[in-house]
């Protein structure tokens, strides 16, 4: 297909005019799109990963040249001119079956491979820990190694739309660390940035693994479906802080390490328990971005309230909140499930108006239950 009839199919957006494809032709001349230092990190990368089964995006190739130039393409919406966000963690394809994967680079001194792998090969319904597919020596840096792992959403995007969506996260992420437990693990740095989420069922269509708004080639926005009656999991990631504790060990470690420092037992010097460290960060998580967030979140706060005790010994174990969480949640009505999330900010105007939608739209939903 020629340049001209390529151009046919894109949207008008995308196409400059004289002018303003001169000055982005300018900008990519004093090297505005070329590969960032840390991006070249992965470029030197992409021959080897390639022999092992995973393609990188065109922007990687080793002989990469921007698509658009001597084009009147807009460079935003060429997809090789979309950047790495994180360094540390790329996308590719799996050669075998085209599947997104994440690939991260983490260094050998830390026990992360180790704890990532013992989790992930352990099957049972309550594991929420991500899948690790392999674990490959990197070929420059002996300090480092290459992980690869299924593409992954951050668990808050889209946002949670529903009291049903938070319910269905909060059980899915207490059966996960009742799981970490069983098996003598402390994951020590539970945030909302740790929790993930495969979101295949909210997207048919795929979107861009950076530019998550939009289409896989960078051209169009794309609108998620509601989360729910869609499979959605929710996986614990990022086990480098984590402790494995093999036996009869002390779970007690020292250090004030991971993104929550809100723990009142957190200390360099005095050693504390890393299991009761989870409870309250996954309840301070729950407290953060639910039940301050949002209205009729008045279930919650009984179970937030016993996870977020100032005195770790008083703490439930991982396994006694599942149980009460069991309890409350067989007390909640399922029309409930359905009602949208109320932001506390919002103005009352506007809440009268979302909540007159939210009940005409389960008017029409018990409508066509009767009809069916």
């Amino acid at each position: 297909m020629s340049a001209s009839e390529k151009q046919k199919r894109l949207p008008s957006y995308a196409v400059l005019d004289e002018d303003a494809a001169q000055g982005y032709e300018e900008l990519t001349q004093q090297g505005v799109y070329n590969l960032l230092p840390t991006e070249l990190f992965w470029q030197a990368r992409q021959p080897f990963l390639y022999k092992h089964g995973y393609q990188l995006r065109p922007r990687y190739s080793p002989n990469w040249e921007p698509s658009w130039k001597g084009t009147n393409l807009d460079p935003t919406f060429c997809e090789d001119s979309i950047m790495l966000v994180n360094y540390q963690v790329i996308d590719a394809r799996q050669l075998k079956d085209n599947e997104l994967v994440a690939i991260k680079q983490f260094r050998n001194d830390t026990q992360e491979a180790r704890i990532a792998q013992f989790l992930s090969s352990i099957t049972d319904p309550l594991n929420h820990c991500v899948t690790i597919h392999e674990i490959l020596s990197d070929p420059f840096d002996p300090q480092l190694s290459l992980m690869v792992m299924p593409y992954l959403r951050p668990c808050r995007d889209p946002d949670f739309a529903t009291i049903g969506d938070v319910v269905d996260f909060v059980n899915q992420t207490l059966e996960g660390l009742v799981f970490m437990h069983r098996h003598n693990v402390a994951h020590r740095d539970i945030a909302v940035e740790n929790i993930m989420m495969d979101a295949a069922a909210l997207y048919p269509g795929g979107h861009h693994p950076v530019r998550r708004h939009y289409t896989p080639d960078g051209l169009y926005e794309v609108t998620p479906l509601p989360r729910g009656d869609r499979s959605v999991t929710y996986l614990y990631v990022d086990f480098g802080l984590s402790s494995w504790f093999p036996g009869d060990a002390s779970p007690y470690v020292v250090g004030r390490v991971g993104r929550d420092k809100q723990a009142p037992e957190l200390s360099s010097t005095v050693p504390y328990n890393a299991f009761k460290l989870d409870i309250f960060t996954l309840g301070n998580l729950y407290s953060q971005e639910f039940e301050q967030r949002y209205n009729s979140m008045h279930f919650l706060v009984p179970l937030i309230d016993n996870m977020r005790q100032p005195r770790p010994e008083s703490r439930p174990t991982a396994a006694q909140l599942l149980a009460q969480w069991e309890e409350i949640k067989a007390d909640l009505k399922e029309s409930l499930f359905r009602w949208r999330l109320g932001p506390k900010t919002e103005p009352a105007v506007e809440r009268v108006l979302n909540d007159t939608v939210a009940i005409a739209r389960e008017g029409i939903y018990h409508l066509r239950k009767f009809v069916r």
